[in-house]
């Protein structure tokens, strides 16, 4: 039997729906669209009639999958984008590979052999999926298993693992991860990744949502103390502010002499053209 979701909690618990209605930005979108809590909430739907996850609800996800099981291991930014290679956020997408004879799954696209493994041998076990592949198409699921892949990949072989070296790994798989075949999919990445929606800079701690293990929050010690000028050169501080943008920094009540890295923080900004029509770009 084929598997089709037309709501939302046809494919999450009712703990990561809670989740999910706690993010201001999907609560927002989904009242806007005239979704209430306490109902079934639609999932969207491409002009195929296939059900997908909006920007706004795939960010979410990744965020809560990375608030609750890997604080300072994934970027979450980079789950997004490769979900957006993968699978245009479709849930039950699936993809056929000639050449392996082999089935990729959701969001994510994972095979159900490497579902299992992650489960088995690595003990990823917060969504239980050996055996029963479908569950695979439950965006969370799959969200998760596609994260615990990357932080695989993040440390393969006992070695910190470059950006690169994982996503391109991802695509193709560890002695791929170098080979021409996989550089067009990082170039894909990169532009995709740099046009994603804007995210608070910092993303520390689990969501305030019920089902949230705990978890080890980032701590900026010392930031109060951090200055630009302690982490640019002089050439690089003369340029920014020259910047019309962070020249800002004048009307926080900086000085030249000495700008209070926060500072920046707090005006929402990334310096020298990392802002574009409203985007933070990659950094």
């Amino acid at each position: 039997m084929a598997v089709s979701f037309k709501y939302w909690d046809d494919c999450v618990d009712h703990l990561d729906m809670e989740a999910l209605w706690m993010d201001p930005d999907v609560r927002n979108e989904w009242i806007s669209a005239g979704e209430t809590k306490g109902r079934k909430v639609h999932l969207s739907r491409d002009p195929d009639g296939q059900p997908y996850l909006t920007q706004t609800e795939m960010k979410a996800v990744a965020g809560i999958i990375v608030r609750r099981h890997f604080v300072s291991l994934i970027d979450s930014d980079m789950i997004c984008a490769i979900a957006e290679l993968e699978s245009d956020r479709q849930p039950i997408s699936t993809r056929y590979n000639k050449k392996t004879k082999e089935i990729t799954v959701g969001i994510m696209q994972i095979l159900p052999k490497t579902a299992d493994w992650l489960v088995r041998e690595l003990g990823y076990r917060a969504y239980e999926v050996e055996g029963n592949s479908k569950l695979l198409y439950r965006p969370f699921t799959n969200v998760y298993l596609g994260a615990s892949y990357l932080n695989w990949l993040s440390n393969y072989s006992q070695q910190e693992r470059s950006e690169e070296f994982i996503v391109r790994a991802y695509k193709g798989g560890t002695k791929k991860a170098t080979h021409k075949s996989t550089l067009q999919y990082w170039r894909r990445y990169l532009g995709v990744k740099e046009s994603l929606p804007s995210r608070n800079f910092f993303e520390v701690g689990p969501m305030n949502d019920p089902s949230a293990s705990a978890a080890p929050v980032q701590q900026m010690t010392g930031a109060a103390n951090t200055t630009w000028d302690s982490r640019a050169s002089p050439e690089d501080m003369e340029e920014m502010w020259n910047h019309p943008i962070v020249s800002k920094w004048s009307k926080s009540g900086e000085k030249q002499e000495k700008c209070d890295f926060l500072t920046m923080l707090r005006i929402d900004l990334i310096f020298l053209g990392r802002v574009k029509d409203g985007f933070v770009c990659s950094c």
